[in-house]
C-alpha cells in the first residue's frame, strides 16, 4: 500500500465539478511564503533551477503540503534549487497561477484539476499524484434535523455553485429522489452557497440548517453545536476517494522530471513521516497553517478535522471520473474528456524504490 495513514481511514472527499469558477475549499490568502529550510552545504541544482515554486491552500487536507514545508522535507530533495511557496484561498486563482508560470507545481482539489484540464483542452496541466482523501460531511442542527429524511425541506449551505462538495450534495439530493435546481438551489432542499469562512457564523445565527463542507469547517460546525449526519466516505467504495492530487504545469513536467521527481518523493517521504509521526506531524501542519494564514486552528476543530483525512499516495484516479459523471448528472458540465489529464510515471518510479506497488491511472493516462 502506498505510503499514508496513521490518519484514520475516516475517508470522505470530495464529488468533482468543472468548467465553472470554482472556489477553493480552503482558508488562507494568496501569498507568498518564504522557506526557512536550510540548503545543504555543497549539495547540487537539480535540473539547473535557481528554485522551484510550489502552490497549495493553507487547509487540513493539504496537510502533505503544509508539513512538507514546516518540516523542510521539500528543501531536502531538491538540494541547492530553493523551494518556494505560494498559498492560495481558490482552486481558480491556483490554476491560474500554474497558466501563467507563477507557480510549477501544486496541491489542488479535484474539482479545479479538471476544469483546469478541460478548459486548456487537456493542453496545461497533469495530475501526477494523490495527497489525501477524507473530510467532508453533513453537519446538521439536531434540534432541527435528526435523520436524513428530515434535509428534506431544510436550508443547508456547500461552499459554492458547482464546487466538489456542491456536486456531492446535489448528486447525493438526487439519489434521494428528491428535486432542486441546481443552478437556483431551489426545491425540495434549498441548498445555500455560502464561503466556509462565513457559514459557521450563519449556523449559529440560525439562518442554516446544516452544511455539507470538508474540514475543517465541519468541525467548526460541530463546535457550535452541529451533529455529523452523514460522512461522505459512507457513499463511495472502500470508503475512499480524492479529495486533494498534486498537478504540475506539462512544460514544466517536460523541461524539468528531475525536479518534478524529487516533489513527488519529499510528498512520498512526507507522507510516510506522517503516519510514523501523528501528533508530531499534526503539530507542524498547524503551525505552518499559523505561518500562512496568521491563525492556528484550535486544539478542538483541529483534532476531529485531522481524524478525518487520510494522507495517501495514490491519486484514486478511478473516483476522479465518477466524481466528474456527478457533475454532468447534475446539469452543470458537459462530459470532459479527462484522457491525459494523469502522468504517473515519476509517482510509480519512487514508490516502486520504496518497495511500493504501483498506482493506477484508471486509464485516464497519456498514452
Amino acid at each position: 500500500m502506498p505510503a499514508t495513514t496513521a490518519l484514520r481511514r475516516t475517508l470522505a472527499a470530495a464529488a468533482a465539478l468543472p468548467l465553472l469558477a470554482l472556489a477553493a475549499c480552503g482558508y488562507g490568502s494568496e501569498a507568498e511564503g518564504d522557506d526557512t529550510a536550510e540548503v545543504a552545504a555543497g549539495a547540487d541544482k537539480i535540473d539547473g533551477l535557481d528554485s522551484l515554486r510550489i502552490g497549495y491552500f493553507g487547509n487540513v487536507t493539504h496537510a502533505t503540503a503544509l508539513v512538507a514545508h514546516q518540516k523542510g522535507f521539500f528543501q531536502k530533495e531538491l538540494g541547492a534549487t530553493r523551494a518556494k511557496y505560494a498559498v492560495f484561498n481558490a482552486g481558480p486563482s491556483e490554476i491560474e497561477a500554474l497558466n501563467s508560470g507563477s507557480i510549477d507545481i501544486g496541491w489542488i482539489g479535484p474539482s479545479p484539476a479538471i476544469n483546469g484540464f478541460a478548459k486548456s483542452k487537456g493542453k496545461n496541466l497533469r495530475i501526477i499524484g494523490g495527497s489525501a482523501s477524507g473530510g467532508v460531511k453533513l453537519v446538521v442542527n439536531p434540534e432541527k434535523i435528526k435523520t436524513l429524511d428530515d434535509v428534506k425541506g431544510k436550508r443547508i449551505a456547500t461552499p459554492q455553485l458547482g464546487n466538489t462538495q456542491d456536486v456531492a450534495f446535489l448528486n447525493w439530493i438526487a439519489e434521494q429522489g428528491w428535486k432542486v435546481d441546481a443552478q437556483s438551489g431551489r426545491g425540495d432542499v434549498t441548498v445555500v452557497r455560502s464561503d466556509n469562512k462565513v457559514t459557521p457564523d450563519a449556523y449559529k445565527s440560525g439562518s442554516l440548517d446544516g452544511a455539507w463542507v470538508p474540514e475543517p469547517t465541519a468541525s467548526k460546525l460541530v463546535a457550535e453545536g452541529g451533529k455529523v449526519l452523514l460522512d461522505e466516505s459512507t457513499l463511495w467504495p472502500d470508503k475512499k476517494f480524492v479529495i486533494t492530487n498534486i498537478i504540475v504545469s506539462q512544460k514544466f513536467l517536460k523541461e524539468h522530471p528531475k525536479a518534478v521527481e524529487a516533489v513527488l518523493k519529499a510528498s512520498v517521504d512526507t507522507n510516510e513521516w506522517i503516519g510514523a509521526n501523528p501528533e508530531e506531524a499534526k503539530a507542524a501542519a498547524n503551525k505552518q497553517l499559523e505561518a500562512d494564514t496568521g491563525k492556528a486552528l484550535p486544539a478542538g476543530v483541529l483534532d476531529p478535522a485531522w481524524e478525518s483525512i487520510t494522507l495517501i499516495d495514490d491519486p484514486l484516479a478511478a473516483t476522479l471520473d465518477a466524481q466528474a459523471e456527478h457533475a454532468v448528472k447534475a446539469g452543470l458540465l458537459e462530459k470532459p474528456d479527462l484522457n491525459g489529464i494523469y502522468d504517473l510515471t515519476l509517482l510509480n518510479k519512487v514508490l516502486k524504490a520504496k518497495g511500493e506497488p504501483a498506482v493506477d491511472d484508471a486509464g485516464l493516462g497519456v498514452k
